[in-house]
């Protein structure tokens, strides 16, 4: 059983994780403008929320239809592709349920608005009552755009 990172409500390819039997793979690649950031395992790219403090997940009902977050289903293994830091995956409760896929301690989101693989569309835009940034595999968030 795959497990999916999807852009619910959206018409974009859904941003599944690899693999089946219950695994969820973060990966991280190089996209345009932004450098190497994480990814789902088909590509699209990984966000942070500024409100959630890097702590726990304030984004829920509208705005995790626009940010949907990359879930941890209950027995999932949660794996490091290249170039991610496993000892910096983690997960974090989900206050609409289940768990919530969180990198150095950031829970993770896909965006809708991304609607093609490599695209950063939601990458430093103030959307849902605060700040989107990619993540880079050091765990820090890109907090502007590259020149």
């Amino acid at each position: 059983m795959a497990l999916s990172a999807s852009a619910c409500g959206s018409s974009a390819a859904a941003p599944a994780a690899k693999g089946g039997g219950g695994t969820v793979t973060i990966d991280a690649t190089s996209l345009p403008g932004v450098g190497t950031v994480l990814v789902s395992a088909s590509g699209f790219a990984l966000y942070m929320f500024a409100l959630d403090d890097h702590r726990q997940v304030v984004c829920t009902e509208l705005c995790a239809k626009t940010w949907p977050p990359v879930r941890l289903r209950s027995g999932a293994d949660l794996v490091a592709g290249p170039g991610v830091k496993q000892a910096l995956l983690g997960s974090d409760a989900d206050p609409a349920g289940g768990r919530v896929v969180t990198y150095d301690g950031w829970p993770l989101y896909s965006y809708t608005g991304d609607v093609d693989q490599g695209q950063t569309t939601g990458q430093g835009i103030d959307l849902n009552g605060g700040y989107w940034y990619v993540m880079r595999p050091s765990g820090q968030p890109l907090e502007k755009q590259l020149q």
